[in-house]
């Protein structure tokens, strides 16, 4: 039924009683009593929809705010009420709201002595809501009845949970880190409103809508990092450390915790799929370029060569197994072993340094 529904939709319980059972309803009973009694037996018949609606305005206005009841103790009901203060307007039906709309633009004249027609409110889209959380010890999250069990890691941790009738997000320190289906309806997003929830904006997931979209990630002994149920090589040097990862457009920029840019590779995963990484999020600016050369080593091979950015350099086959510092610059590589200089090489390549360790830290057995 619309009434229902219209109740359904702004967090209200509609409560049927059995026919010819009026014990059951005695308080509303009792007010229809004085509604007749006091206004439709008086007043009526109306000219229109809109006059009696002034009437039952006027009429409640009266009855709450300039008439004492015994019940009681001969004060007034207004005083003894408070409205809730709920950031989500009242909604109406399509038809209802037309309606209205249609008799705010023809307004029907009013009962002598009776107030003018206040127009209905009109339908607002009821919006996602926001709401801060701390984890419990279990890590078994409840918001208005819906479990979200995000594990004791987070424990004492604060979160945002955004929430509306289809999904609902939890954001930690402004990044999404788990998303569900949402089981709340109308009425509950309505109580959560009532209990303190804010209007949210947008979604989390339009971050992967046409804009940069970054990761956090913590880089393992090997250098790898894990995106979509793989793992991506971002350099030796980068291992242990937390890193931020910008994918934007075809590129994927390796970002330290200092904010400098560690590199670019092309990126992995597909434009369409990155909002829904873990921990996804709008990019902040663009990353600072390094600050000064990149380091890097080698072990030279028994030919006495190494490679870097593509770019073969003799060192010599004195040095043959040994590990060889390289000072990457704009123009040249610059040679340590064992702290001395052995040479400064100009570099003829603009690739990029994708290797920074060694593959092994002593050499061989049998070579020196």
């Amino acid at each position: 039924m619309l009434f229902e529904r219209i109740c359904r939709e702004n967090g209200i319980t509609a409560r049927r009683t059995r026919p010819r059972s009026p014990t059951t309803t005695g308080k509303i009973e009792r007010l229809h009593q004085s509604l007749q009694d006091e206004l439709l037996d008086v007043h009526g018949p109306f000219a229109s929809l809109a006059a009696l609606q002034a009437a039952l305005d006027a009429w409640r206005e009266e009855y709450n705010t300039d008439r004492p009841h015994q019940s009681l103790g001969m004060a007034f009901p207004a005083s003894r009420f408070a409205p809730a203060v709920s950031p989500l307007p009242l909604r109406v039906p399509p038809q209802l709201a037309t309606a209205s709309a249609q008799q705010a633009e023809q307004p029907e004249p009013s009962s002598a002595g009776l107030p003018a027609a206040v127009p209905d409110r009109q339908e607002a889209p009821l919006t996602a809501v926001e709401a801060d959380r701390v984890v419990p010890s279990s890590g078994n999250l409840q918001l208005g009845g819906q479990q979200i069990w995000l594990g004791p890691a987070l424990a004492d941790r604060k979160v945002t949970i955004w929430v509306d009738e289809t999904s609902l997000h939890v954001l930690l320190d402004g990044a999404r880190v788990k998303t569900l289906p949402s089981r709340l309806g109308i009425t509950e997003l309505a109580r959560l409103a009532a209990d303190g929830a804010r209007p949210a904006g947008p979604s989390p997931l339009l971050a992967g809508t046409g804009t940069v979209v970054e990761v956090e990630r913590t880089v393992n002994a090997a250098g790898l990092v894990g995106l979509a149920g793989a793992q991506f090589n971002v350099g030796y040097q980068l291992a242990g450390q937390r890193v931020v990862l910008r994918m934007d457009g075809t590129q994927m920029a390796v970002i330290t915790g200092d904010g400098e840019l560690a590199r670019t590779m092309p990126c992995p995963v597909p434009a369409g799929d990155r909002y829904r990484l873990r921990g996804a999020r709008r990019a902040a600016a663009s990353p600072l370029p390094p600050s000064g050369p990149v380091t890097v080593q080698r072990r030279v091979s028994s030919r006495g060569g190494i490679m870097v950015a593509t770019q073969k350099i003799q060192v010599g086959l004195i040095h043959a197994g040994k590990i060889v510092t390289v000072t990457a610059g704009d123009h040249s590589f610059r040679l340590v072993i064992d702290g001395q200089a052995v040479g400064v090489v100009p570099r003829t390549t603009t690739r990029e340094i994708h290797r920074y360790k060694a593959y092994a830290a002593h050499p061989r057995p049998g070579r020196r």
